[in-house]
């Protein structure tokens, strides 16, 4: 079965495991002993993840419970690897017996097919497909435990919808009050959006969108200049969801925009605490936290699975043909992927502060 893996400075994390196979995984090595899980608090965040919760997601609904199989005593960490592992209880396998020989437009088929020489498991994505982001989520789920009890929460929403925006967070102040199952700041833009969805879903279509995530309470100077920047680490476990296309933090590609009289952030005491009176750097400089709230957007590609007629080739008779997926699918990932980028910045954070910690205690 195959697996992927991301070595970070004290983390390891591996994902194992397909769309349709009898069960998906975790592997977590240098998470310390001593962490406090709760399951009950991680069952929720998986829960906002997994399909079949409301009419903007796929049908298929699962239960996405974590069972961890190592590495947990008296709900605690031990030190030794973490290993958990949700079971994959509602799947059709055949509804892709099609695109086995006709890659689906805008997925990850045809260069696979070629990389695996016709091997790859096709199956609801195999290990190209976004369910493998759910044990991502157990990962970052842990971690988001580890940073609340340092003082630092995440939260994200959905910024955009298409050309449906809701408020954006306050770059100063992010409020995360809004973990639902369509988390917007504007009720009146949430109810647009899930209009469009549903729309681009009667049309057999699909619709991509935008995700904005925030971090507060973190402390200044974590991560480190070059390829150790926060932005870096971000960005590698960003891109390891299927959907992603695109990221920026703080203004992003605004900044190429403005005058660096307008960019720059200035510093001021603020009751004998350096802040900036504006924040277009998101959070970090140099690759490093300035104390500031942390903050990026994630662009979201539209579903490639969609129930219109597409043209396509065969790869057996190599000739051109048409396509009609069938199964059950996604008409919009954005409201699935909001608690996944959480867990993103989760995984990153936690392992810049693991590895400041080490440097303070002389260990690193």
């Amino acid at each position: 079965m195959r697996s992927s893996k991301i070595e970070l400075e004290q983390l390891t994390i591996e994902i194992f495991g397909l769309s349709h196979s009898p069960e998906i995984g975790v592997v977590i090595q240098g998470m310390p002993a001593g962490e406090s899980i709760d399951q009950e608090k991680l069952q929720a965040f998986l829960e906002r993840r997994a399909p079949g919760r409301s009419a903007e997601a796929t049908a298929r609904k699962e239960p996405d419970k974590a069972e961890f199989i190592e590495g947990l005593t008296n709900q605690q960490t031990d030190g030794t690897v973490l290993k958990a592992i949700i079971k994959n209880t509602n799947t059709r396998s055949h509804d892709y017996d099609n695109v086995i020989d006709i890659p689906r437009p805008g997925h990850a088929d045809y260069p696979a097919f070629v990389k695996y020489k016709g091997q790859q498991e096709t199956a609801g994505g195999g290990h190209f497909s976004g369910r493998l982001t759910a044990p991502l989520c157990i990962a970052g789920g842990i971690c988001l435990q580890a940073l609340q009890r340092e003082g630092i929460e995440i939260g994200a929403h959905i910024y955009a919808i298409q050309n449906i925006y809701d408020t954006p967070f306050d770059p100063l102040a992010p409020s995360f009050a809004l973990h639902d199952q369509f988390p917007v700041l504007n009720a009146d833009a949430g109810e647009q959006m899930k209009q469009r969805i549903h729309e681009a879903k009667k049309d057999g279509d699909s619709v991509g969108g935008i995700i904005e995530c925030a971090a507060m309470g973190l402390p200044v100077g974590l991560g480190e200049h070059m390829f150790y920047g926060i932005e870096n680490t971000i960005s590698r476990l960003a891109f390891a969801v299927p959907a992603v296309k695109g990221i920026e933090f703080g203004e992003g590609f605004g900044a190429a925009m403005l005058y660096g009289s307008e960019n720059n952030d200035p510093y001021y005491m603020n009751q004998n605490k350096i802040q900036t009176k504006t924040n277009h750097h998101g959070g970090v400089l140099g690759g490093m936290t300035s104390g500031m709230p942390l903050l990026f957007r994630t662009a979201i590609k539209p579903t490639p699975s969609i129930a219109k007629e597409q043209d396509s080739i065969s790869l057996s008779k190599r000739e051109n043909t048409k396509l009609v997926i069938r199964g059950r699918h996604d008409p919009c990932i954005v409201p699935r992927a909001v608690p996944v980028m959480e867990a993103v910045c989760a995984i990153a954070l936690y392992d810049a502060l693991l590895t400041e910690k080490e440097k303070e205690n002389g260990t690193h």
